[in-house]
């Protein structure tokens, strides 16, 4: 009887996964944070509102841009870094050749075996260059189309993440109830996102949503601090 076949199962979305986090995260408590802050301040939930669509709308545009030149700094780091082995085995093509020597030792690799696989990996410019780049620099080439797909996606989740804490200043004028909501909403939304974050992740989803209603919990508490003690 055939045995049944050992299907491996990775995930390997981990940039979106980095960019669905910073946006979410973010949009859920720093909003959040604003409008308790504000909320202990002020006397009318439009200002609260005003104040956290504009926070929202600023935040989502600044996180977009900021994962936009993240992922363009990495893209120019990678192709500054190949232009600089592309030079040295030209250069210094003896030295190239003893790292990747040393690298293959470094896997208990000796004798024959070694010359062969050092010989098939110099013999082919562009091979021997992305050995180079992955295993003596540890890069992965990014995908051109990175930047912009990562700019959007961190500032839709801002947007959508901002949302949820806002909504309650939206629907009800009595700012002791909407910030109850808010809080509410807020604390299922992160644990929730907490969890989802830990299924993908691979880490335990009750110390992931744990971990991430604790941070949002502690920014909201931190900014309603300040504004009771201020304002």
């Amino acid at each position: 009887m055939p045995s049944t076949p050992h299907i491996e199962k990775h995930f390997t979305a981990t940039e979106t996964v980095r960019d669905v986090v910073i946006g979410m995260a973010d949009g859920l408590t720093v909003p959040f944070a604003l409008a308790a802050g504000l909320a202990a301040a002020v006397s009318s939930t439009k200002i609260i509102v005003t104040a956290g669509l504009a926070e929202i709308v600023a935040g989502a545009i600044a996180m977009g841009l900021g994962g936009y030149l993240a992922a363009r700094t990495d893209a120019e780091h990678y192709g500054s870094e190949r232009k600089r082995e592309d030079w040295e085995i030209d250069n210094l093509r003896g030295k190239e050749v003893q790292e990747v020597t040393d690298i293959f030792q470094g896997y208990g690799l000796e004798g024959e075996p070694l010359n062969t696989v050092v010989s098939a990996i110099t013999s082919d410019r562009k091979r021997w260059l992305d050995f180079m780049m992955r295993f003596e620099l540890g890069l992965e080439e990014p995908d051109p189309k990175r930047a912009p797909i990562s700019a959007g996606t961190i500032a839709v989740y801002y947007l959508v993440g901002g949302l949820i804490p806002l909504a309650p200043y939206m629907l009800t004028s009595c700012i002791p109830d909407a910030f109850l909501y808010s809080v509410g909403f807020t604390a299922i939304a992160l644990l929730v996102f907490g969890a989802i974050k830990g299924h993908f992740t691979g880490i335990n989803k009750a110390k992931s949503a744990g971990q991430t209603l604790l941070v949002g919990g502690l920014a909201a508490a931190a900014a309603y601090g300040l504004a009771h003690a201020f304002g």
